[in-house]
C-alpha cells in the first residue's frame, strides 16, 4: 500500500494505524496521529484501517531548548 507519512511516500503492508507505526518503529504514548487530517485516538490505532494513498502526520514531542 502506497502512504504518505508525514510527506514522505511509503511503501508499506500495514493495514492498520497501529501496524504502521510499528513497522517505522515509532512508539510511545506521546505520539499524536491524523489520517487526511482528521485526529485518530490512541485507543482507536488498532483498529483504524488504513486505504492506500493516505495521508498519514505522525507528531511527537521534541526536547531541547
Amino acid at each position: 500500500m502506497k502512504l504518505m507519512v508525514n510527506g514522505e511516500a511509503h511503501e508499506v503492508a500495514a493495514t492498520t494505524l497501529a501496524e504502521l507505526l510499528a513497522a517505522l518503529a515509532y512508539e510511545g504514548d506521546w505520539l499524536a496521529t491524523a489520517v487526511n487530517s482528521d485526529l485518530v485516538h490512541k485507543a482507536n490505532r488498532a483498529e483504524f484501517q488504513l486505504s492506500d494513498g493516505d495521508r498519514i502526520e505522525i507528531l511527537s514531542p521534541m526536547q531541547g531548548g
